[in-house]
């Protein structure tokens, strides 16, 4: 017989929710995984003694966390989202009927708990995964990546210069908007605009006629009234956009973040490098865990980083920018009298120290004007100069010794491990734990969401880790007198369990 179900929308009379959620639910397991009283305490400071109860901090740090966890950005769908899930709801410690908080309340509740709340909550989680062997820490591979900005480029101002005083409304002096002045040096302003010149006058159709002129934007000359710490950056591959950027430091052992911050995003990696390795030796040394290598990509390579590290006692397993060149053709370079030699045997002593337009120090050496003069290489070495110079940066050694490094096979593998380390990191969080695009604006708000993002990640890593302990047992048992074989004993190993299987000699009949 054909059966058909009615649905009478009855009001169920007995009803548990721990009931209803299973023991190895990922919400259950992670309730029962971390500690989350010490909270209260963290943000008392920023509460009143008097006034009506404020959202719970526990369950605003839960909500958070759900959002990444299950990709949701807005948090309007994150709360739709909570109301429909039972063991979510279990989680947060809230009732079937009873009612969750306003979207709106998370909002104001994220930005009025200060970075140092979040970052606190990382450091708790990361002592978590020290304390269960996740963490090696001597080895840190360190990467970024570029977060979509809750703001659209197409509404972008151009920057005013900066005058003796701001305009004035209604009498009174208005102080201009932050980023909105120029603030660029004069020479780059000039480089920029000798660039944009040259390409809108490459702008031409097939027929030599001009379409319309494009928009060219730069951090220099533009900035966003929406979200001013946006900044308009461009990825190999992909269009222009207003980003920030996540910087990570990653461990090799089992892949949990270790550090994570929320830059700028029209700046060089390299530039963020100092900050970033200053907050992981802080966390590594609270843990116990020296800091012996660094991988990073040639983006975070310069000269004061690989001389900071070098001076910390750490090896830099960063390959050297491109530019670099270890050797110039048709000269050596003598350590020990800091001088080169052209390939005519003319000294090209150490002279003095200098810096660039953007105050990179530099140090130049140069020839006799004599020995130049009578030299008949000069129309190919120095043409227009009445002598042949050489500019070195300050840090040629430290450079010398990176480049030396990334020769050898260690440097090649050690490569191979970053790649394999950090690049699956951002693979994950960028599409599957909502930082495809903030939700935030401010460098702070970033910063607060990147945080709560590796937090998720590294809580993801604490559930999945399952301790293997293997031992290995040899034991010698005296032979019989009238053995017929040797006794043979074998270790058999099993997943995380030991047996110990003896081998007796059997007799004629078949029994031991």
């Amino acid at each position: 017989m054909q059966g058909k179900k009615l649905f009478l929308d009855k009001e169920v009379v007995r009803f548990r929710l721990s009931e209803r959620v299973r023991p190895h639910n990922l919400y259950r397991r992670l309730a029962e995984l971390i500690d989350w009283s010490f909270l209260y305490e963290e943000t008392r400071a920023v509460y009143s003694h008097t006034g009506q109860p404020s959202l719970d901090p526990v369950v605003f740090f839960k909500l958070v966390l759900v959002g990444r966890l299950e990709n949701l950005v807005s948090d309007r769908r994150l709360v739709e989202h909570c109301a429909l899930r039972l063991d979510i709801l279990l989680f947060l410690g809230y009732e079937v009927d009873e009612e969750l908080p306003w979207h709106s309340t998370i909002s104001r509740t994220r930005q009025l708990f200060p970075a140092a709340v979040f970052e606190r909550l990382f450091d708790h989680v990361f002592a978590q995964c020290v304390a269960r062997g996740l963490v090696a820490g001597d080895t840190q591979a360190v990467d970024s990546a570029p977060v979509k900005a809750n703001a659209s480029l197409e509404a972008v101002l151009e920057k005013q210069a900066a005058g003796p005083s701001g305009p004035h409304l209604g009498g009174r002096e208005q102080t201009p908007a932050a980023g909105s002045v120029l603030s660029a040096p004069a020479h780059q302003l000039r480089q920029l605009a000798t660039g944009q010149r040259r390409r809108q006058g490459a702008q031409t159709g097939a027929l030599g006629a001009r379409h319309e002129q494009a928009r060219l934007l730069s951090n220099k000359t533009h900035y966003s009234p929406t979200d001013p710490d946006a900044r308009i950056s461009v990825k190999p591959g992909k269009a222009r956009a207003l980003n920030y950027l996540c910087s990570l430091a990653v461990d090799t052992a089992y892949g949990v973040i270790s550090h994570v911050q929320a830059d700028l995003a029209d700046q060089r990696d390299s530039l963020h490098l100092p900050r970033l390795l200053t907050g992981l030796q802080q966390r590594l040394r609270a843990n116990e865990l020296p800091l012996h290598d660094l991988l990073a990509d040639a983006g975070y390579a310069n000269g004061p980083n690989y001389a900071r590290l070098e001076a910390d006692h750490i090896t830099a397993w960063i390959p050297v920018f491109g530019q670099y060149k270890p050797a110039l053709e048709g000269f050596t370079y003598d350590p020990t009298t800091d001088a080169f030699t052209c390939a005519e045997g003319k000294t090209l002593p150490f002279q003095k120290y200098d810096t660039n337009q953007d105050g990179a120090w530099h140090k130049i050496y140069w020839a006799v004007c004599r020995d130049c003069q009578q030299c008949l290489r000069k129309p190919l070495c120095a043409p227009r100069a009445k002598r042949k110079q050489i500019n070195r940066t300050i840090y040629d050694a430290a450079y010398r010794r990176a480049w030396q490094r990334q020769q050898t096979p260690r440097g090649q593998r050690m490569r191979r491990v970053r790649q394999g380390t950090v690049e699956p990191v951002f693979g994950n969080l960028l599409p599957h734990y909502g930082l495809r695009r903030m939700n935030v604006r401010g460098l702070a708000g970033a910063h607060k969401t990147m945080l709560v993002t590796a937090v998720a990640y590294n809580l993801k890593k604490l559930l999945k880790h399952r301790p293997q302990q293997q031992l290995s047992l040899a034991v010698a048992l005296p032979q019989p007198r009238r053995a017929a074989t040797k006794r043979a004993v074998r270790l058999s190993r099993s997943t995380g369990a030991q047996t110990l299987v003896i081998a007796q000699p059997r007799s004629r009949n078949g029994i031991a």
